[in-house]
């Protein structure tokens, strides 16, 4: 998804430039530092997400916001708690307040993607692939090419080689879609391949791309009869 930050902190802008970069599924377009320069990009660029910071100078954050006519999805970032209902009551996605960690930026992001109906094309049984959304478009994951799926609250991450993709689906949706491909349960947070494994020692699993995973203790027994079965 494409976005677009609008604050005037450099330190907070370098924060959210490294939180979008980290989240691989963002693509930063801009940053500015006025709601003004932002406006006249708005006019002939679109973009799916503003970072926009409440307090700005000249035009404020909840002014800008009420001017737009075709808005993108808003996630509003500010130090102050006193506009949380206000946020609200114009329909924003979400309402981070400063300092807020990358785990609290992601679930902001997830809004977005589960409000843009942004699920997963999910593999019937026998199918060897399924699309994720991704911004605007759709892109094929082989069922195949997954290492693992690993759970963060509302969202997955799906690692395909060295690539993730975010999934707005939680990880029980996936464990009774993949249960009959391959897939075990290993963790609460933990989904992964069984054909990808390469050893396991104890209470961690080491796939063939060198990625180590803990095996919940809950998890051990059924994962030990899955494995050694004949």
């Amino acid at each position: 998804m494409t976005c677009v930050i609008i604050e005037d902190q450099v330190p907070a802008q370098r924060i959210l430039q490294k939180y979008i970069e980290d989240a691989e599924t963002l693509e930063l377009k801009a940053t500015f530092s006025n709601a003004m320069q932002a406006m006249d990009f708005l006019k002939t660029e679109r973009v799916d997400i503003l970072f926009l910071d409440i307090h700005l100078p000249k035009l404020t954050g909840i002014e800008f916001l009420k001017s737009l006519n075709d808005r993108p999805h808003i996630i509003l970032t500010t130090a102050f708690s006193e506009y949380a209902l206000e946020s609200y009551e114009l329909h924003v996605v979400d309402y981070l307040l400063k300092p807020f960690s990358f785990q609290r930026f992601l679930t902001a992001v997830g809004k977005v993607q589960k409000s843009s109906g942004s699920h997963a094309l999910a593999p019937m049984q026998g199918t060897s692939a399924f699309f994720v959304k991704s911004g605007h478009e759709y892109r094929k994951i082989k069922v195949n090419d997954i290492n693992y799926i690993q759970s963060d609250t509302d969202y997955t991450f799906i690692f395909t080689g060295n690539t993730k993709h975010l999934s707005a689906e939680r990880l029980k949706y996936w464990e009774d879609t993949l249960a009959k491909q391959s897939f075990f349960r290993i963790h609460k947070s933990y989904l992964i391949n069984i054909t990808k494994i390469s050893r396991f020692l104890g209470n961690r699993v080491y796939l063939e791309d060198g990625t180590e995973l803990p095996i919940g203790r809950s998890y051990k027994e059924a994962f030990m009869k899955q494995v050694l079965k004949d």
